[in-house]
C-alpha cells in the first residue's frame, strides 16, 4: 500500500477548480471535446439589434490582471426579453442570451461579441436599463461573484434604473458603467472588474 501511495500526487489546488476551464469552457482552454461549445454563442445569427463587442479584465487588489478567470454572461434581447420558458416566442430563433468566456492566459483580457440588450420590463411599470449580468469565478474567489454591466451611452435609462439606484454613492454606481468606443466601425464597450481597492466593482448578493 505504501508503495502505491508513493505514485499518487496531490491534485493541483484552485479555489474555483481544479481544472475549472477544462470543465466549464473546454474549447477556449484548447480541448475540442464537444460538437457545440457550451455557451459559446450568446445572441445567435438571427438576433436583431446593434452588434457590439464587450471587453475587459478582472483586476485584483494589487492592480494586476487575473489570468485564469471564467465569466458567464446573460442578457435580454434587443426587445428586453430573456430566453426563458415563460417568455416563449419573445426571442429570435437561436437567441440564447447566455454565454461563457475565459480570460487570455497571457494577458488577462476577455471579450465576446453580442447584441446590445434593450430595456427590461420589471412588471412594476418601471424598466431596467439595458445591462448584462455577469458571474465570475477565479483563483482566490471561494464563491462566484455576481455583478452587472450598464452602458455609458444610456445615461437617461441608467438614471432611473431601480438596481443602480439601490447603490447610495454615485461613485460606486460608476463601477458598473462600461465605456463605449469604436473599432473598425463597430461599437466596443470596455468593462474592467476590480475585486478590491478604492474602485472595487459593486457585487450583488443573489
Amino acid at each position: 500500500m505504501t508503495q502505491e501511495l508513493d505514485y499518487l500526487r496531490e491534485t493541483p489546488s484552485q479555489t474555483a477548480g481544479p481544472y475549472v476551464h477544462i470543465g466549464l469552457s473546454p474549447g477556449a482552454a484548447g480541448f475540442d471535446i464537444y460538437d457545440h461549445q457550451l455557451g459559446g454563442d450568446i445572441a445567435g445569427p438571427h438576433a436583431k439589434g446593434e452588434r457590439i463587442r464587450v471587453e475587459g479584465m478582472v483586476i485584483d487588489g494589487t492592480g494586476s490582471p487575473i489570468k485564469d478567470v471564467l465569466l458567464e454572461a446573460w442578457q435580454a434581447n434587443a426587445d428586453g426579453f430573456y430566453a426563458h420558458p415563460e417568455q416563449a416566442g419573445s426571442v429570435e430563433e437561436g437567441f440564447r442570451g447566455w454565454g461563457r468566456v475565459i480570460s487570455d492566459f497571457d494577458t488577462g483580457n476577455w471579450g465576446f461579441d453580442t447584441i446590445k440588450p434593450g430595456l427590461v420590463d420589471t412588471g412594476t411599470g418601471q424598466n431596467m436599463a439595458p445591462h448584462l449580468n455577469f458571474w465570475i469565478v477565479a483563483r482566490g474567489i471561494n464563491l462566484g461573484l455576481n455583478t452587472r454591466m450598464y452602458f455609458s451611452d444610456e445615461a437617461e435609462a441608467n438614471a432611473v434604473d431601480p438596481v443602480l439606484n439601490l447603490i447610495e454613492w454615485e461613485r460606486r454606481r460608476d463601477t458598473l458603467i462600461a465605456t463605449r468606443s469604436e473599432r473598425n466601425g463597430k461599437p466596443v464597450y470596455r468593462f474592467d472588474i476590480r475585486l478590491q481597492g478604492d474602485d472595487e466593482t459593486v457585487f450583488f448578493d443573489i
